[in-house]
């Protein structure tokens, strides 16, 4: 991506990449998606928040009715140089259950929906690729939507960095903790130093 690109930034601080992107991926509860990419290399923020919707600046209950139109997502800012768009993909499909419609495992309604919300033309065919790719993990068809990104929407500050701050919550030690693990068996040369 060209520095002029909306989804690339450049940092100012010393020891910073020159360039960054962002990838917006909606997986199920935002807290899972956040505490796995939180643990991979190359990867600088990530924000939970709401995307796909029609309601401007909506809050958590109004997402959690599935009338917004929202999915819950985590954006996550990477360095290129270090992991890639595709890489990122490989763990999106791997940790989450791409073919249950509108759920993962008790978490249902259109906002635990599967999506990426591509931010360009090349992440899009990106995404279309990964998500062909992926056909071979999953026995059932990946019903993952793959949308362009409108707007996203950072979710209320209690929900950021939810497993690192909560890990002996019963639902981050039975749901969250149980998908950070696969990451980390499954992607160890992927893992943070």
């Amino acid at each position: 991506m060209s520095k002029n690109d909306p989804t690339a930034a450049t940092p100012s601080s010393e020891g910073t990449p020159d360039a960054v992107e962002i990838a917006t991926l909606g997986g199920g509860c935002f807290w899972c998606i956040e505490a796995v990419y939180q643990e991979m290399k190359g990867v600088l923020k990530v924000e939970s928040g709401y995307a796909g919707g029609h309601v401007p600046n909506p809050t958590y209950r109004e997402v959690c009715t599935g009338t917004t139109g929202h999915a819950e997502v985590v954006q996550i800012t990477y360095d290129p140089s270090v992991t890639s768009y595709a890489d990122i993909l490989e763990v999106f499909f791997t940790v989450h259950d791409p073919t249950t419609l509108n759920r993962q495992g008790n978490d249902v309604g259109t906002q635990y929906r599967s999506v990426i919300f591509y931010h360009n033309d090349e992440q899009k065919r990106i995404a279309e690729a990964a998500k062909k790719a992926a056909t071979s993990l999953w026995p059932k068809p990946i019903v993952t939507e793959i949308a362009p990104l409108d707007r996203f929407y950072k979710a209320e500050d209690y929900h950021q960095n939810y497993y690192r701050d909560n890990p002996s919550q019963p639902y981050c030690i039975y749901v969250v903790g149980p998908k950070v693990e696969k990451f980390r068996q499954k992607f160890r040369d992927r893992l943070k130093q």
